[in-house]
C-alpha cells in the first residue's frame, strides 16, 4: 500500500484497496520473447525539424517569409540545447530536413539555382523534395557558402553532448529539379544519362512519360496566391516524369506528389523486378552473406547512386538514418543499402517508415532494417484508447501478434506526420495520452521517438500557409510556441513554461531515462491484462504488463481513465512469478515514475499480488530488483 505525490498536472497516484480478487493460479498468461533486443542503451530518438527548433520569432504570419517568421539555424542548436535533449533521455537526435531540398528562396549567389513555387509545397519547401544529397538546405547556415562546415560543426557539437545523429534519406522519390552542385567528382546526378525515349530502362533513374510534358496540377496555388516572377502555372519538364508516389499522369493531381519524381529501382511498369530475387532463406543470414549475393550481380543504377550518398554522409559522422516511405521500394534494395551501411558503421540505426504489417519481417529479416515505424498497429491502437474509441482490451492481441518482433519497433504517439496530442483533432489535452506514452515507452524492447515540443505540450495550431492546424508545419516558416517558452529565447532552460508545462516535461525526462537505462526492459514481456479480466476492480480503462530479465523485473500498470480512480489487487499469474524466479514471500517495489513511492509485491502459493489504487490518467512503473 502506498501514497504517490505526483505534480498536479499529472495527478495524484492515490492509496486504496480493492476486494482480493480470484485466484489466478489456472489463467494462461503468455511470456513474449524477442531475442533480437539489445543488452545495450535502447534508443530513444528525439525528433527535431531543424528549421523550427531554434527560430525564436513568434510573428506566425500564414505563408510568411523568413524575414516575417523567421528560421532556425545549426548554430542556434548548440551545446545547452543538446544537454537538455540528452537529459531528457534521448540518445539520438534526428535532424529532421537536412538534405537540401527545393525551397522558394533566392540563393543564386552560392551558385544555387532558383526552384519553381509551381512545384513546391509551401515557402520553405517540402524536406521530402530533395534537391541536392550531397549539401545541405541552405536556410539552415549563417553563411550559406560553409553550410555543410556548420552541418559538420554540429554533427561534432551532437557527438560532444553524448547523442547520435540521424538525418533522413529519401529513396523512393527526389524534387522535380534534382540537381547537384555539390557532388563529387566522377558522381552522375539523377537523371543524368537517362534515356529519355523510354518509359522504363533499368539503368535510367527516373520513368518517364514520352511524348507528353508535364502539367502543373490544377487547384494549386503557391504561395497562397503571392505574386512570384516564376508563378507562372508551369514548370518545364519534357518529357514528364512518374510523380514521387507513383502517379502516372503527365498531369498529376493537387494531391499527389508532384513536387516529386519516382526513383527507378528496377521495378518494371508492371511491377516485375529487372534484378534477382533474394533467395527467402537469406532472412537467416548475415550482411556479409547478403553483399556477397550482390557482389556479381547487374544492378540497377539507382541502387549504386543510392549507397554512395549514405556512404557519403556516414562518413561524414552520420550514424543513421531515417528512410522516407520504405515500403515504396523494394525489399531487395534495402538489403543492398544497409548491408553497405552496416558494413562500414556495424552500429548504424537504421530506421524505416512502412505502413504495411504483413512486410514488417520481410524489411526486418531480408532488408536488414533495425527498426521499423509502429504506426499500424500500437499508435492506432493507443490513440483509438487516448480518444475513447476503444478500450485496452485491444492490446493483448496486438502485442501477442508482434511478439517476434516487438524488439525492432519504433514507438511513438507523435511525429511530423502526425497530429499534435494537445490539438483538438486529437485528445484535446497533453495529459490524456500519458498512459499511452507509458506503454508505448515501456512495454517493447525496441526504439522510442519523441517529437520536439511533445514533451510541453505544444498543440500544433495556427494556419501556417501549405501546413494546416493540427500538425506542426513542415512546409512553412514558423515558431512553434509551446517549444519556444522552452527555448527561452536561447537560453534552453524552460524558464518562460507555465508551472504545468514543467510538470509535463519533468514526467517525460523521467519516463524516457527510464526507457533508455532501465535493463528490465530489454528482457521478456508478460501480458497482465488478460489475468486480469475477472479480478474485482480490474476494467478495460488499465492495462498493465511485465518485463524482466533474470536480474531485473519491473510491473507496468497504466490508467487511461480521464474521469475515474481505479483501484484494484492485481493478480500476477503462476507462469509469471516462475518465470521471474520468485518464490512465496514478500518483495519490495519501488515506483520508476513519480517521486519513488514503494509498495510491494505478496508472493503465495506461487501467485502474486499487488494493492495499488491509480487516479486518473496515473501510472506506475515498479522496480522489482
Amino acid at each position: 500500500m502506498y501514497k504517490v505525490c505526483l505534480p498536479p498536472m499529472l495527478l495524484a497516484l492515490l492509496m486504496g484497496c480493492g476486494p482480493a480478487p480470484e485466484s489466478s493460479a489456472d489463467k494462461e498468461t503468455a511470456v513474449k520473447s524477442d531475442k533480437a533486443a539489445s543488452a545495450s542503451q535502447r534508443p530513444v530518438i528525439y525528433q527535431m525539424m531543424t528549421r523550427l527548433f531554434g527560430n525564436k520569432q513568434s510573428h506566425n504570419q500564414a505563408w510568411g517569409s523568413v524575414a516575417q517568421n523567421g528560421v532556425g539555424k545549426f548554430a542556434d542548436i548548440n551545446d545547452k540545447a543538446l544537454a537538455q535533449i540528452k537529459a531528457l533521455g534521448a540518445n539520438y537526435v534526428w535532424y529532421t530536413g537536412v538534405p537540401h531540398h527545393a525551397l522558394v528562396a533566392d540563393y543564386q549567389a552560392f551558385g544555387i539555382s532558383l526552384d519553381d513555387p509551381d512545384v513546391i509545397k509551401g515557402r520553405a519547401g517540402s524536406p521530402y523534395a530533395v534537391k541536392d544529397y550531397y549539401n545541405v538546405n541552405p536556410d539552415l547556415a549563417e553563411d550559406p557558402a560553409k553550410r555543410l562546415a556548420e552541418f559538420d560543426a554540429l554533427i561534432a557539437r551532437t557527438h560532444a553532448a553524448g547523442l547520435k545523429v540521424m538525418i533522413d534519406i529519401v529513396p523512393n522519390h527526389v524534387a522535380r529539379k534534382y540537381e547537384s552542385i555539390s557532388k563529387p567528382a566522377g558522381v552522375r546526378d539523377f537523371g543524368a544519362d537517362d534515356d529519355t525515349t523510354q518509359a522504363y530502362a533499368k539503368n535510367n533513374n527516373f520513368y518517364y512519360i514520352p511524348g507528353q510534358a508535364f502539367a502543373v496540377p490544377d487547384g494549386v496555388q503557391p504561395l497562397g496566391g503571392e505574386a512570384h516572377p516564376l508563378i507562372d502555372g508551369r514548370f518545364d519538364e519534357n518529357p514528364a516524369k512518374w510523380t514521387g508516389n507513383g502517379a502516372r499522369s503527365a498531369k498529376p493531381g493537387a494531391d499527389d506528389w508532384y513536387e516529386t519524381v519516382k526513383i527507378n529501382f528496377g521495378v518494371r511498369p508492371d511491377g516485375s523486378y529487372d534484378f534477382p530475387a533474394l533467395p527467402a532463406d537469406y532472412a537467416d543470414q548475415s550482411c556479409q552473406a547478403h553483399l556477397a549475393f550482390w557482389q556479381d550481380k547487374d544492378l540497377p543504377d539507382s541502387w549504386h547512386k543510392f549507397r554512395d550518398i549514405a556512404l557519403y554522409w556516414t562518413a561524414r559522422g552520420v550514424d543513421g538514418f531515417r528512410y522516407d516511405m520504405a515500403q515504396m521500394v523494394p525489399v531487395e534494395f534495402w538489403s543492398y543499402l544497409n548491408c553497405s551501411i552496416k558494413e562500414v558503421n556495424p552500429d548504424a540505426l537504421l530506421l524505416s517508415e512502412i505502413y504495411i504489417p504483413e512486410q514488417y519481417r520481410d524489411y526486418i529479416h531480408l532488408g536488414k532494417m533495425d527498426y521499423l515505424y509502429d504506426k499500424v498497429g500500437t499508435y492506432d491502437a493507443l490513440r483509438a484508447i487516448v480518444e475513447g474509441k476503444a478500450g485496452t482490451e485491444v492490446l493483448p492481441e496486438l502485442f501477442n501478434g508482434m511478439a517476434d518482433i516487438h524488439s525492432h519497433m519504433l514507438m511513438f504517439l507523435e511525429n511530423h506526420d502526425e497530429q499534435r496530442i494537445a490539438s483538438p483533432e486529437f485528445a484535446g489535452d497533453p495529459r490524456k495520452a500519458l498512459p499511452a506514452m507509458v506503454v508505448s515507452s515501456l512495454v517493447t524492447g525496441g526504439a522510442n521517438l519523441l517529437y520536439f515540443g511533445q514533451e510541453v505540450g505544444e498543440a500544433g495550431a495556427g494556419d501556417a500557409g501549405f501546413g494546416k492546424a493540427s500538425r506542426t508545419t513542415i512546409f512553412d516558416y514558423w515558431g512553434v510556441p509551446a517549444h519556444q517558452r522552452w527555448m527561452n529565447n536561447g537560453a534552453f532552460d524552460g524558464g518562460l513554461l507555465s508551472k504545468e508545462e514543467r510538470a509535463l516535461r519533468d514526467f517525460y525526462r523521467d519516463l524516457l531515462n527510464l526507457a533508455a537505462n532501465e535493463p528490465a526492459l530489454q528482457g521478456e514481456f508478460a501480458d497482465l491484462h488478460l489475468a486480469n479480466q475477472t479480478t474485482p476492480g480490474y476494467n478495460n480503462q488499465l492495462y498493465s504488463f511485465a518485463r524482466f530479465t533474470e536480474e531485473h523485473a519491473m510491473l507496468v500498470v497504466a490508467n487511461f481513465s480521464a474521469l475515474d480512480s481505479q483501484s484494484v489487487e492485481l493478480s500476477i499469474p503462476r507462469g509469471v512469478i516462475a518465470a521471474m524466479g520468485l518464490t512465496n514471500g514478500e518483495y519490495a517495489l519501488t515506483n520508476s515514475l513519480g517521486t519513488g513511492e514503494v509498495s510491494s509485491l505478496h508472493v503465495q502459493q506461487g501467485e502474486g499480488r499487488v494493492h495499488l489504487a491509480l487516479a486518473p490518467l496515473a501510472s506506475v512503473a515498479f522496480k522489482l530488483r
